[in-house]
């Protein structure tokens, strides 16, 4: 297949580099900055930079940029898009990105397919990238309204990139479950380093506060982007991380050592019944 690539950060740039590494395709490579372009094909993570030109006998499009500017590339440049290609993403929310882009899709022809590898690293940029970030790792595709052949072709292709796991999920269940499994700990890590004790852990800490701490290194502009779009799921989360730092709260101030206690088993029993 002849890949094209929109985005070339730390996941676009995986994409590339992982599929160069386990696949015989052909990978383009489209950004609007030209360094990644050029470091990505010194590398060999790409064939060819390449511009909008190289969407016309596409087979698959993988899109690694922010969601608001995957619906802008696909909305400028469907007219350029072959019937016969595949389009999927990388985003961290699906509900408005997999209606806008499942919308377009129908009516220029081409298959959509929602895609989100649960994989990457406090750091971004391609240099950042690695072709093996997605081993062992979980897929979460989101058919959509595409048929059966491209989202088979996108399966194929995430196994053959080693991931461990490939989840399907509906746009709605997805964002429901990303904003407790993802979203919330970035919250948590952001408002816990914001504390005035931050700056003195060192000597203090250990793994606790490198577990707790490690996502507060943030793409502050991404992240913005993704809470705000998925914002109702994520109120809720919090709203329901806040009553139960209230009740923990609660029971310190009251003194309650049994009430404490309870609730403490009760986080202890719930991580023991999942295996964890």
């Amino acid at each position: 297949m002849k890949i094209v690539i929109y985005g070339l950060g730390i996941i676009g740039g995986s994409f590339a580099k992982a599929i160069k590494k386990y696949t015989d395709c052909y990978v383009v490579g489209i950004n609007r900055s030209r360094k990644p372009l050029e470091d990505a094909l010194a590398c060999g993570a790409i064939d060819e930079i390449g511009n909008t030109e190289a969407l016309c006998d596409a087979d698959m499009l993988i899109l690694g940029t922010f969601p608001g500017a995957m619906i802008k590339f696909i909305k400028d440049n469907a007219q350029l898009i072959p019937k016969k290609c595949i389009v999927t993403d990388s985003a961290g929310i699906k509900t408005d990105l997999c209606r806008e882009l499942t919308d377009v899709s129908k009516e220029y022809g081409f298959s959509f397919v929602g895609c989100h590898p649960m994989a990457g690293k406090e750091k971004n940029g391609f240099s950042a990238s690695e072709a093996d970030l997605f081993v062992g790792a979980s897929c979460v595709i989101v058919p959509c309204a595409a048929d059966k052949s491209a989202v088979e072709t996108v399966d194929k292709l995430m196994r053959k990139l080693r991931f461990g796991q490939i989840m399907y999920s509906t746009p709605e269940e997805h964002d429901r479950i990303i904003s407790f499994t993802s979203q919330l700990p970035h919250v948590i890590a952001c408002s816990y380093v914001m504390s005035p004790t931050c700056p003195k852990h060192t000597g203090f800490s250990a793994g606790s506060y490198r577990d707790v701490s490690r996502v507060a290194n943030i793409n502050e502009k991404l992240w913005a982007e993704l809470f705000l779009e998925n914002r109702e799921p994520l109120i809720k989360e919090i709203n329901i991380l806040t009553e139960n730092l209230n009740s923990i709260k609660s029971a310190i101030q009251n003194g309650d050592r049994e009430a404490l206690e309870e609730l403490l088993a009760k986080s202890r029993r719930i991580k023991e019944s999942l295996g964890e």
